[in-house]
């Protein structure tokens, strides 16, 4: 039975460079908010109503966090096995669901606006992750996992190569950027936007993240390996924070489970030790100083010394 940390500083939060410790709260530990789902994955706050989202895919449901309460309660069920959320930069849910295969948006009203689900007259896979760039565009990955059983979404074929696709934020035309991995997974943008990174989450012989130049906004240049996973690693969905530090949801042993913080340089510098994988994370509270953990069966929280960059 995980137990939080009695002491200061936790020893769950581990430097692995001295550069680590600008980011690390000697007063602050790991606290695990509410257990008992199946997959927890894509959590997203909502400064204005002070809770946090979160998918839990299997169960086919959107669970809500309260900050003022500690409160948990059910947002949407069924959900569509929804992964991946984020906020436009109007404030709107944005959302990838497996089993409808698609992106949507949440209206102010409760209305629900699908964004994107097909590709040159073709379906998507399930997509996964996504994020808001300042232009109001949506950019997404769409690997193959939600329909390769029926745990996560629904058992379909495959009609796209995984990729990830970019929805503009005036005309709605969905395009393809780039389709150079096994299975693309958490995705982000350095700080200024230049940069996108995403996980190749199947890729061999380790699993890697991969960083490609943005050019004029619109397309992706210079592929190229920012960080090799290497041995049991594991990366899943991550954010950037105003550094431009990597915070990667990691797991597959009892060493590496929780979230590993890469630098701009793609040197890891920290480790938050969870007692589970995690899956993915976003930067949260009231100065986007707290970083929310969404971790197998589980969410978790910790405030660290920085703050999440816009967009995740």
């Amino acid at each position: 039975m995980w137990e939080p940390s009695a002491r200061y500083p936790d020893p769950n939060v581990r430097p692995l460079v001295p550069e680590f410790a600008r980011y690390r709260l000697a007063l602050a530990s790991v606290e695990r908010l509410h257990t008992g789902c199946r997959w927890a994955e894509g959590p997203v706050w909502f400064g204005d109503g002070r809770y946090v989202l979160w998918s839990d895919i299997p169960n086919n449901r959107i669970l809500r966090w309260d900050e003022e309460t500690g409160a948990v309660g059910t947002f949407r069920k069924p959900s569509n096995n929804a992964n991946g959320n984020t906020r436009d930069r109007q404030g709107r849910l944005v959302t990838c669901e497996h089993d409808a295969r698609r992106v949507a948006r949440t209206e102010y009203d409760g209305a629900i606006t699908v964004l994107a689900d097909r590709f040159e007259g073709k379906p998507l896979n399930s997509p996964n992750d996504v994020v808001v760039k300042s232009d109001g565009s949506i950019w997404f990955t769409d690997p193959t996992y939600g329909i390769l059983h029926w745990y996560e979404g629904h058992q379909a074929a495959s009609e796209l190569a995984p990729a990830v696709y970019r929805v503009d934020a005036q005309s709605g035309v969905v395009t393809k950027l780039a389709d150079c991995f096994a299975q693309p997974n958490g995705l982000a943008f350095s700080p200024d936007e230049s940069v996108l990174y995403v996980v190749d989450s199947a890729a061999v012989p380790t699993r890697r993240l991969l960083a490609f130049d943005v050019v004029d906004g619109v397309r992706l240049a210079r592929e190229r390996v920012f960080i090799d996973a290497g041995p049991g690693g594991s990366p899943d969905g991550f954010r950037v924070d105003v550094a431009g530090n990597l915070w990667c949801g990691w797991g597959n042993s009892a060493e590496l489970d929780g979230v590993r913080v890469f630098n701009p340089a793609g040197v890891p510098i920290g480790h938050i030790t969870l007692p589970e994988p995690c899956a993915n994370v976003c930067f949260g509270g009231r100065h986007r100083n707290r970083l929310f953990m969404a971790a197998s069966h589980g969410l978790y929280a910790l405030y660290v010394n920085t703050q999440g960059a816009a967009g995740g």
